[in-house]
C-alpha cells in the first residue's frame, strides 16, 4: 500500500468513525457562545447572603481550627441560620466551624437543607421540596466535588430551580434551572462530553479527549493533504463534491479548533501555569494565615463595622504579614481597626510586593491596567477586578505579574510559554483575539461562520460513511 492509498484509507476511516463527534463538537460550540455549565452567579450569590450579626460569637479562629489537619488557606466569617460561623479551606476541602462554641457543623439535617434554601428563595418557602442528598457527584455538581455532600432542593417554581445546598458549608453552591440544563446538554455536556459516568472518572474522561482530539486532528490534515493533491480536478461527484470543497476551506479553521481544544486538556505539560508560585504569593502574604492575632474582640468590632457598610461575608487575609478583614470594595485591618475601612492597598506597597515576589530580578515596566489586556481579561466586566498592577520582568522566563490591590494579591502570573499557550488554546479555540472578541456582532459571526463550516464537513460525509460501511457489513455478510 503506497502512501497516498494511506492518506486517503485514513482520513476516510477515522473520518466515518468520527463524524457524528465532529458534528456534535461544533454544534454544541455554537450553543456554547451563549450558554455554559448552569453556576450560581457570584453577584446573586452575595446579595442573597443574610446580613452578618457576629455579637454570638465566643470562640477565636485559632481556637476553633487548633484540630485542624494543617493550618487553613483561607477563612470566610458568615452565616449559617442565624448563627456565626467561620468557613476554612483545610488542604482543598472546606469545613464550617461555629464561632458560638467552636463546634464543628458535621452534616445538616433535611430540615437544615430545607431552611437555607427557604432563606435564599423566600419568596418561594411555601414550594420547597427536599429532594435527595447525594455523596457522588450528579450531572450539574461535577465542578464542585470538594463541596460535596450535598442537599439538593427543588423550589418548586415556573422554572423548575433546583439549588444544592453544601454539607460542607451550609451555603447554596450550585443553582439550576429547567431551561438551564436543557441547554446545557446541548451545549457545555455534549462539547465537554461530560457525561456523568464518565467525567466521574477524571483520568479516563482525560485519556478520551486528548485520544478523541488527536484522532480529529489527524483527520483534519490527512484530508487536508489530500484534498489540496486533487484541488485542481476533484475526482468527486455530488455530495463527496460538497465535502471535498468544505474541507478545503474549513479544513484549516477546523484543525485550529481541534488543535486547540486539544490543548486545553494540557497533554503534554509544556507550558507553566498562570498561579502563582509560593515563593510569589508569600510576597504578598507573608507567609501563612497566623491566627493569633484574630481574638474573638478584634473580629467582632471589625465585622460589626463592615457589616454597617452591608457586607454579608468577610475573607480574612494576610498581607505583608499582617491580618485584614476583606469584602468587596472593602478592607480593614484586624489590628488596627482605628485606620477604618478603605477600599484598597496603595500603590507603593504592591508594587513593592511585586519587587519582592521577583527579588533581583530587573523591572521591564510597570503598569496599571483600568482595562483589561490579552491575558488578564473576562468575558463580561466585572468577573475579574480592575483595576491591576502589571508588572513585567527581564528574567528569562519572561514573567509578568498582575496584583490586585483590592485583595493585596498576585491574581495571575504569565510567562513567555503560557503566553504562547493563550494563543494556541484560546485564541484558535474562542478566536478571542483583540481585533475581533470585542468587536460583536462581528465575532459572532465570524464564529458562526466557521462553526457552520466545521458541521458542513462532517454532515457532509454522513451519507458517503453510512453507504461505505453499509456495503462493507453486507459484503461480510454475503461471503458468510
Amino acid at each position: 500500500m503506497g502512501w497516498r492509498q494511506i492518506l486517503v484509507y485514513t482520513h476516510r476511516w477515522l473520518g466515518i468513525a468520527g463524524c457524528l463527534l465532529f458534528i456534535a463538537w461544533f454544534s454544541s460550540g455554537i450553543v456554547m457562545m451563549y450558554a455554559r455549565m448552569p453556576e450560581l452567579d457570584a453577584q446573586e450569590r452575595r446579595s442573597r447572603l443574610p446580613i452578618l450579626d457576629f455579637a454570638a460569637a465566643r470562640v477565636a479562629p485559632g481556637d476553633a481550627f487548633a484540630l485542624a489537619a494543617a493550618a487553613p488557606q483561607r477563612i470566610r466569617i458568615g452565616m449559617f441560620l442565624g448563627r456565626p460561623v467561620y468557613r476554612a479551606l483545610v488542604q482543598g476541602r472546606w469545613t464550617t466551624v461555629f464561632a458560638e462554641d467552636g463546634r464543628a457543623m458535621k452534616g445538616m439535617t433535611r430540615e437544615d437543607a430545607l431552611a437555607v434554601a427557604a432563606r435564599f428563595a423566600p419568596d418561594q418557602a411555601s414550594a420547597i421540596r427536599y429532594d435527595a442528598e447525594i455523596a457522588e457527584p450528579d450531572q450539574w455538581t461535577l465542578q464542585s466535588r470538594a463541596l460535596l455532600p450535598m442537599h439538593r432542593v427543588a423550589l418548586g417554581d415556573a422554572a423548575d430551580t433546583v439549588l444544592y445546598v453544601s454539607d460542607r458549608t451550609g451555603e447554596v453552591e450550585v443553582k439550576t434551572t429547567r431551561p438551564e440544563r436543557r441547554v446545557a446538554y446541548f451545549g457545555a455536556v455534549l462539547h465537554w462530553l461530560y457525561f456523568t459516568p464518565l467525567r466521574r472518572n477524571t483520568a479516563a474522561w482525560t485519556r478520551w479527549i486528548i485520544w478523541l482530539s488527536i484522532g480529529g486532528c489527524v483527520v483534519c490534515l490527512s484530508g487536508l493533504v489530500w484534498g489540496f493533491m486533487v484541488a485542481r480536478s476533484s475526482p468527486y461527484a455530488g455530495i463527496m463534491r460538497w465535502h471535498h470543497y468544505a474541507g478545503l476551506i474549513f479544513g484549516a479553521t477546523t484543525f485550529t479548533f481541534l488543535f486547540s481544544g486539544l490543548l486545553s486538556m494540557d497533554p503534554w505539560d509544556w507550558h507553566p501555569g498562570t498561579a502563582p508560585t509560593r515563593l510569589q504569593r508569600d510576597a504578598a502574604t507573608g507567609g501563612p494565615l497566623d491566627l493569633g492575632p484574630l481574638t474573638v474582640d478584634r473580629l467582632r468590632a471589625g465585622v460589626e463595622m463592615m457589616a454597617r457598610r452591608d457586607a454579608r461575608e468577610i475573607d480574612v487575609v494576610p498581607f505583608r504579614g499582617e491580618p485584614f478583614l476583606a469584602a468587596p470594595g472593602m478592607l480593614l485591618a484586624v489590628l488596627h481597626p482605628e485606620r477604618g475601612i478603605f477600599p484598597r492597598f496603595g500603590d507603593e506597597v504592591v508594587e513593592a510586593v511585586a519587587r519582592d515576589a521577583m527579588r533581583g530580578v530587573p523591572v521591564v515596566d510597570a503598569i496599571w491596567l483600568r482595562d483589561y489586556d490579552s491575558y488578564y481579561y473576562a468575558r463580561s466586566r466585572g468577573d475579574l477586578a480592575l483595576p491591576v498592577l502589571r508588572v513585567r520582568f527581564a528574567d528569562p522566563q519572561r514573567t509578568w505579574l498582575y496584583l490586585d490591590p483590592g485583595r493585596g494579591a498576585i491574581v495571575r502570573k504569565e510567562e513567555r510559554l503560557s503566553r504562547l499557550n493563550r494563543w494556541l488554546y484560546h485564541g484558535f479555540h474562542s478566536f478571542d483575539f483583540p481585533f475581533l472578541y470585542g468587536r460583536r456582532p462581528l465575532w459572532d459571526i465570524v464564529m458562526l461562520a466557521l462553526s457552520a463550516g466545521g458541521v458542513a464537513s462532517a454532515v457532509t460525509s454522513l451519507v458517503p460513511a453510512w453507504r461505505r460501511v453499509r456495503g462493507k457489513l453486507a459484503g461480510q455478510f454475503t461471503e458468510r
